[in-house]
């Protein structure tokens, strides 16, 4: 019997999710990948209503990669990253800004402080909405940060053309099944001489799909984090220019030559952890935080607390964990390509 929470999950689309692709990930076609792109709310939906407490759980309230410095504290790592965002795009105080796929809000609270600018937060997923409402109400917040429900590849049905100052997507747009579609809303909500920054996964100019372990990585990343389709680095530069952007900073953030590399907590040794807060995080990642995690999710499921489907959602985790890590370490793929994009004035136009 299907079953809808209360809190906007639904155990149906959890249920789901898997069979969007194919057991055998080398089986996979252009059906299976048209499916997805058709169905791309679906996919994402019933991916995030059974990773979403995971993510939290074992990464943190900001779902994104980030760069390290040796002795830098996870969570303060985390907070650098948007903190460099904020800062290349130019964000400044008042400014009325659109935080694209917004998660559960982490970002967005943190570069309200540090920008002290006017937030509104998109979101396609009830079950993170109420939980961004509810993180932003405790963090004293809520007069600085709102948040709607909507489709980013409908923005401009959703809000006025030229409304917004600036437009930020960390990790996000990759579910968008068009780029050029999703870029194309973003650019009609800002207004002229307005910016768009974002961290883009994409696939890097080594990947080469002729190559079966290359494709097979990269289905791995699509499969374990609910991506109906990753893209090549070259097409993010295409799209971001098609729709009339001009690009002003671009940056492979995962191309540094760092001591300590964007994918050190996915490898789980606890060695590498820099901070001693940092071994729990680290530890979750290891075989045994992995064990003890997925058979709670077991029980979870067994007695109601988590929707069916759950579990394999936690399955599909561990796919995600090797390949990223597999991605980052042969730098075939990187999760921080750093594009900020302006919007050319009313007079810019004319010329």
């Amino acid at each position: 019997m299907s079953k809808a929470y209360s809190d906007g999950r639904q155990q149906p689309r959890v249920e789901h999710y898997t069979k969007f692709w194919q057991k055998d990930l080398s089986r996979e076609s252009e059906a299976d990948n048209k499916n997805r792109l058709d169905k791309y709310t679906d996919v994402v939906n019933g991916y995030y209503d059974g990773a979403t407490e995971l993510y939290e759980y074992g990464w943190a309230q900001s779902f994104h990669f980030s760069r390290f410095y040796k002795g830098e504290g996870f969570l303060a790592s985390l907070a650098r990253h948007e903190h460099y965002l904020a800062t290349h795009m130019g964000l400044k105080a008042g400014m009325k800004v659109l935080d694209v796929g917004c998660g559960v809000s982490g970002p967005a609270r943190e570069i309200a402080r540090f920008s002290d600018v006017q937030i509104v937060g998109l979101n396609n997923n009830d079950f993170q909405l109420g939980r961004a409402r509810r993180y932003t109400e405790k963090a004293g917040l809520s007069d600085q940060i709102t948040f709607v429900k909507g489709d980013f590849m409908k923005l401009s049905e959703q809000f006025a053309e030229n409304s917004f100052d600036a437009a930020y997507s960390i990790e996000a747009t990759v579910y968008a099944p068009s780029l050029e579609g999703a870029y194309g809303e973003i650019f009609k909500v800002l207004k002229p001489g307005g910016v768009f920054g974002i961290y883009e996964w994409c696939m890097t100019d080594t990947w080469d799909p002729s190559i079966p372990a290359h494709k097979e990585l990269a289905h791995g990343i699509e499969f374990g984090c609910g991506i109906p389709q990753l893209r090549p680095l070259r097409l993010v530069r295409k799209a971001m220019e098609d729709v009339g952007f001009e690009l002003v900073h671009w940056d492979d953030l995962a191309d540094r030559p760092d001591e300590i590399p964007w994918y050190y907590p996915l490898e789980g040794d606890l060695s590498k952890a820099q901070t001693a807060w940092d071994y729990f995080t680290v530890w979750r990642m290891s075989w045994s935080g992995k064990l003890v995690t997925h058979t709670a999710i077991k029980f979870m499921e067994l007695i109601g607390l988590a929707p069916k489907g759950t579990w394999e959602v936690g399955e599909s985790l561990k796919v995600a964990g090797d390949a990223l890590l597999r991605g980052g370490k042969s730098k075939v793929f990187t999760p921080m390509l750093l594009v900020v994009g302006r919007k050319p004035t009313i007079t810019e136009s004319v010329h």
